[in-house]
Formats: C-alpha cells, sequence, structure tokens
C-alpha cells in the first residue's frame, strides 16, 4: 500500500517570510516530516512546481492528472495533491472529469502556514493520505479532504476567505469524516464517466469568459468581453435572472456560440420553467441559454472549455451540463 504525494505549493508549503509575507518553500519532504502518524502511511513523494494556486493553468492540472494516472498505473493505491486553496474548487473538479481510475485522487491544502499558531496542514494531509489509502474511497473520483471531512470534487467550494473550515459542500454536504483516523463515508453518489482526453494546445486555445450579473448592469459590457470567445457563463440572479435588458443580448450570444446559465448565489440550482418574466430562467432558456444546474459558475466555466475544446456541438454542451449539474 503506497500513496503517491504531489506537491504543488500553496499556504500548506509557506515557511518563512519573503518581501511583504510568507511564500512557498517546503518541500514535500518538509511536509510529511512536520505532520505526527503519518509515517505508518507508506509515501511516494514527489515535488511539482511550487507556486500559488493562482497561478496555477489547465495544462498543468491535466499534467498532474497524467502523473498521477501513471503512478496509479505503477501500483500507488491512491493519490495526494497538496496545493493552495484558492482555486482548489475549480483544480478539483477539473480533474474529477478526466480522472478515470477507480483508486482515489485527493486534493488538500491549508488555511494557517506553518508560521502561524495552529497551522491546519499537517491534519489535512494526514487526513488525505488516509482516504487515498483506504478501500471505502475508491470508485468516487476526485475527493478533497479538509477538516477531517470528505467532500466529492464536482460539490466542494470554498467558502470562507480565512476560515479553517472553508472547503464545504453546500448542496450535498460532506460525504464522509475521519475519526479518529479511520476513514468512514455516509454516502456514495453516482460517478459520472469521465470526459475524453483533451488536446492540450486546443484547450490552450479555447477563450470561455464568466460575467456576474449585478445590480442595474450594463448589457453594453458584453459587447467588449465576448469578440473572440468560444464560449460564456453568466452567473445570474438567485435561480437563474437577469435585468430585463440582458436577455435579448444573452439571446443573440446565445445564437453565436454555448452560453450556460448559472447561480452568482453560492448554493443551489438554477430553475427551468418556474418564472416567466423577461430576463427569468425561463425566458432565457427559450433564447438557447443552457441550464447549468446546481454547477456554479466556476466548475461550469471549466466544464464548458474542456467540452468545447473536445470539440462539443451545442447538443453535447446541454446534454454535458444536464448530466453534470
Amino acid at each position: 500500500m503506497t500513496v503517491a504525494l504531489f506537491t504543488l505549493g500553496g499556504t500548506i508549503a509557506m515557511a518563512g517570510t519573503g518581501a511583504g509575507g510568507v511564500v512557498s518553500r517546503l518541500t514535500g519532504a518538509d511536509l510529511t516530516a512536520a505532520v505526527p502518524g503519518l509515517g505508518e502511511i507508506p509515501l511516494d513523494v514527489r515535488d511539482v512546481e511550487a507556486v500559488p494556486s493562482a497561478a496555477l493553468a489547465y495544462r498543468q492540472v491535466l499534467d498532474l492528472v497524467d502523473a498521477a494516472g501513471a503512478a496509479v498505473a505503477d501500483g500507488a493505491t491512491g493519490v495526494v495533491v497538496t496545493q493552495g486553496t484558492d482555486t482548489l474548487e475549480e483544480t478539483a473538479f477539473l480533474a474529477d472529469l478526466l480522472w478515470p481510475h477507480p483508486e482515489p485522487l485527493v486534493f488538500t491544502g491549508a488555511m494557517r502556514n506553518p508560521t502561524l499558531a495552529g497551522p491546519d496542514g499537517p491534519a489535512n494531509l494526514l487526513a488525505a493520505a488516509r482516504v487515498a489509502a483506504a478501500p471505502a474511497a475508491r470508485d468516487l473520483g476526485v475527493l478533497v479532504a479538509f477538516n477531517d471531512e470528505v467532500h466529492a470534487a464536482r460539490f466542494a467550494r470554498k467558502t470562507h476567505s480565512t476560515s479553517t473550515a472553508t472547503l464545504a459542500s453546500p448542496d450535498a454536504g460532506p460525504l464522509g469524516h475521519v475519526i479518529e483516523g479511520a476513514v468512514r463515508l455516509l454516502t456514495r453518489p453516482p460517478r459520472h464517466a469521465p470526459l475524453p482526453p483533451v488536446d492540450r494546445d486546443r484547450l490552450a486555445a479555447t477563450r470561455v469568459a464568466l460575467h456576474t450579473v449585478t445590480l442595474d448592469d450594463d448589457p453594453a459590457l458584453l459587447d467588449a468581453l465576448t469578440p473572440g470567445l468560444d464560449g460564456l457563463v453568466v452567473a445570474g440572479f438567485g435561480v437563474g435572472h437577469v435585468p430585463p435588458a440582458f436577455a435579448p443580448a444573452l439571446g443573440a450570444l446565445a445564437a453565436r456560440m454555448p452560453v450556460v446559465l448559472a447561480s452568482r448565489t453560492g448554493a443551489g440550482p438554477v430553475l427551468r420553467d418556474t418564472y416567466g418574466a423577461v430576463g427569468s430562467e425561463t425566458d432565457l432558456r427559450r433564447r438557447g441559454l443552457v441550464c447549468g444546474g446546481l454547477l456554479d459558475p466556476y466548475k461550469a466555466k471549466v466544464l464548458l472549455r474542456l467540452l468545447l475544446a473536445g470539440g462539443a456541438d451545442r447538443a453535447a454542451v446541454a446534454e454535458a451540463f444536464t448530466r453534470h449539474g
């Protein structure tokens, strides 16, 4: 039983002070040495480029998924990835859309760096390693282990800028917990089939934008945003509403490219046919927008970009969002 550990930097790996604040300096060996009890789990530690998660790109995440898959093919029981939490909800979901293996791929990080009292990185790393090694965690896709909770990547969100309980699943709750060192899973949601592998060059050339609608918003802003785009995600009010003036502009865009409607609220679904006013979800669907369902805007953007890079047409995009949303 060996767990492969890939370290990407982030708060969990920060120590010492650079110009104006802490910087990423800890290696995987440094991280594991600071965790009591981790020695019980054989680890294959592999340091990847240590960067803040805000600096990560899709290509790096895809390379990581490939490397994690190779580790599993070489016999690893599971894989742990440590990174910054700023983009963890997006990178974990991106990995989940492509991860084809039964072995768990577990993301974790930290909110308190090791220079502070009570850093949470060691406990999160230990929990993640235990989840990656647990037979019960197989066939669940990509997971997030944080604060002794286990979350499905497709539900997990960063919900607070500083709290150590920031990673949560507002729509589903955690799948389980790490209790007295044991992984206890309480529910097993059905797993979606992974998307086909994506050509990295085509992915890099695929442009998808996100616009969050606000009070008294100006639809003319879309004119500056959309030239050269392949797709657009709109984070609307509540269950999927926009100002009435936005409706015809979004309908015109939906005739040119896939436009996905998500909710900016942070939890709950976009509805399909409850409200009927101009700018409502029913009106926007009639104009050709794709319902994002339960996917938050950030995950909707990840899914749409992968689909378009893979050559999905409008019908395939709508079907994929029905399945994943």
